[in-house]
């Protein structure tokens, strides 16, 4: 059910999910995906449970700058592919639609989040950075002006966006602001 979902929201976009047109991918009927999930925003809650115990590529350049901007980068490239482009912005809307989806989208942030933390961790050890940083919050100010380009003002980010991100939250983090 998740593939199709995520098919269906590949090819028409978050607006065009709908519960016949996975039912009709999957091979199942509707009133069984209407038992189970109930809604467009259920299966999309689903598959983002299923997608935050699924564990990411974490960057390792042995610098903790270079870590950040690898992962500011891959979370850019991400959304700006055609594919996880469309799977994002369906997780963020349906989360800011049904509660059940919210949920799901916070533990999936927190997941992907708190994967990333080795970053941070490899940095203290490498005497990179204190041991009393936050790393959740590095981790965020990080990628906080990224999800502004793309959710807020609806600018592409560049590689460079990305960059600076990465830069400024470490500068941060260096500043004991973080």
């Amino acid at each position: 059910m998740r593939q199709a979902t995520l098919v269906e929201v590949t090819q028409r976009g978050y607006q065009g999910l709908t519960v016949e047109n996975v039912a009709k991918r999957s091979g199942v009927h509707k009133t069984s995906i209407y038992r189970r999930w109930g809604s467009p925003e259920g299966l999309v809650a689903d598959a983002l449970e299923l997608a935050a115990t699924e564990p990411i590529p974490i960057p390792d350049t042995g610098t903790v700058g270079g870590d950040l901007r690898a992962l500011t980068e891959a979370v850019r490239a991400g959304f700006a592919s055609p594919q996880g482009g469309a799977v994002g912005c369906a997780f963020i809307l349906a989360g800011m639609q049904n509660p059940a989806a919210a949920t799901a989208l916070q533990s999936f942030i927190a997941a992907r989040r708190h994967q990333s933390l080795v970053i941070v961790d490899r940095a203290v050890q490498r005497g990179e950075l204190a041991g009393s940083v936050d790393g959740d919050e590095l981790i965020r100010f990080a990628l906080a002006p990224i999800y502004y380009r793309i959710f807020v003002t609806h600018e592409p980010p560049t590689p460079e966006d990305a960059r600076k991100s990465a830069d400024a939250a470490l500068a941060a983090a260096r500043a004991g602001i973080l």
